[in-house]
């Protein structure tokens, strides 16, 4: 298992663009979410809109590097776009295939879950394809809670796949009124 020291945790830059879509194409191509058509991946543009996107909002997006590399990566988004639903983020998490079971997706998670709760979220979501033992397993350790379970949502390898839906409150959660935060 390499060093946690050795894997450096910062925000996104344009310059890591193309390994984060070489990791997140690896994961529709051969991973838990195999079966996007090739025409449904995303362009180097398409992510960099998408970072700007994000920054404009001030929503976290991360990556992780070892030895200068882009090992994995993670972000987050409204859950909804209505206002009300301000104080709740949805996140993603990619690690490179080469490099899954080091701890980068514990340590992409703890900051994750820090920089959202300086930002004022009160709650974090997350969607699980049911097959990944290992994600489900993280976010277990991590306080998230199995909250849902949406049926056949997926189709790959010939067969429905199911999704299970994760929630983890941030500071006080839902039992205390939000320090305002701006409508996106």
């Amino acid at each position: 298992m390499e060093n946690d020291s050795s894997i450096i945790i910062r925000p996104s830059r344009d310059g890591d663009v193309e390994p984060m879509l070489a990791i997140y194409r690896r994961h529709i191509r051969r991973g838990v979410e195999e079966g996007v058509e090739e025409s449904g991946l995303p362009e180097p543009d398409d992510l960099k809109d998408r970072r700007k996107n994000l920054r404009s909002h001030r929503l976290p997006h991360l990556v992780a590097t070892s030895g200068g590399e882009v090992v994995g990566y993670a972000y987050v988004v409204p859950f909804r776009k209505r206002p009300a639903y301000r104080y709740a983020a949805k996140h993603s998490i990619y690690v490179h295939h080469e490099h899954q079971g080091r701890g980068i997706g514990r340590l992409l998670m703890q900051e994750l879950i820090d920089a959202c709760a300086a930002a004022g979220f009160h709650q974090m979501i997350g969607y699980i394809d049911a097959d990944n033992t290992a994600s489900l397993g993280l976010h277990e350790r991590f306080g998230f809670d199995r909250v849902g379970l949406l049926r056949g949502i997926a189709y790959r390898y010939g067969r429905w796949a199911d999704s299970v839906m994760v929630q983890r409150s941030l500071g006080a959660g839902s039992t205390a009124p939000p320090i305002p935060r701006p409508a996106r």
